[in-house]
C-alpha cells in the first residue's frame, strides 16, 4: 500500500473562487486562524481584466503566507452556461496562481466542504459560516466568502487527518 502524501504542519490557503468576489482564507500549521478576506473584483471591467486581478491578488496572498497547500471549491452550479464558463476560468486562474506559487492543489466539492464543517453536507450557507466561527474560536465578523475559503481549508485538514489514519 502506497503511503498518503502528508501536510501535516502545513499553511493551508482555502481558495473559493468567484469571477466577481474570490473568497480566500489561510489556516496556520496547527490549524489556526492566520487571515481571510474577499478579493472583490470590477465588474465593469472586461474579463480579461479581472482574472489578471485575481491573480495578483492571490499571488500576493500566497507571497505573503507560503501555504504549502491550496485547497479549492469545484464548481458545482451555475446559474447559465455563459456563467459557468467564467466561473471555470476563475477557477482556472486560482489554480494556476497556486500552481505557481508552487503550492500542491486539492479540489473539493461543496458537499464534501459543508459535512467536514458542520456534519451535514447539505447545510445552509449560513449554518456553515457559523461554524468556522465556533471552530476557529474567531469573534469577529468574516466576510461570507471569506468564512467559505476557510471552510475549504477546514475541509483540507479534516480529509487530510482521516487520511493519516488510514495509513
Amino acid at each position: 500500500m502506497r503511503k498518503a502524501k502528508t501536510n501535516k504542519g502545513a499553511t493551508v490557503l482555502g481558495i473559493d473562487p468567484g469571477s466577481r468576489k474570490c473568497g480566500f482564507g489561510v489556516l496556520g500549521p496547527d490549524g489556526g486562524y492566520l487571515s481571510s478576506g474577499t478579493i472583490v473584483l470590477p465588474v465593469k471591467e472586461p474579463l480579461h481584466i479581472r482574472l489578471r486581478e485575481l491573480y495578483d491578488e492571490l499571488t500576493s496572498v500566497i507571497e505573503e503566507f507560503r501555504p504549502s497547500v491550496a485547497a479549492v471549491e469545484k464548481v458545482f452550479f451555475a446559474h447559465s452556461a455563459k456563467s459557468a464558463l467564467t466561473l471555470g476560468q476563475a477557477r482556472g486562474v486560482a489554480l494556476l496562481a497556486a500552481s505557481v506559487g508552487g503550492l500542491e492543489v486539492r479540489e473539493y466539492s461543496a458537499t464534501e466542504v459543508k459535512k467536514a464543517v458542520t456534519g451535514y453536507g447539505r447545510a445552509e450557507k449560513v449554518q456553515v459560516q457559523d461554524m468556522v466561527k465556533s471552530i476557529l474560536g474567531v469573534g469577529h465578523g468574516l466576510s461570507p466568502d471569506g468564512a467559505d475559503a476557510i471552510a475549504v481549508a477546514i475541509c483540507h485538514l479534516s480529509t487530510m487527518r482521516l487520511e493519516e489514519r488510514a495509513v
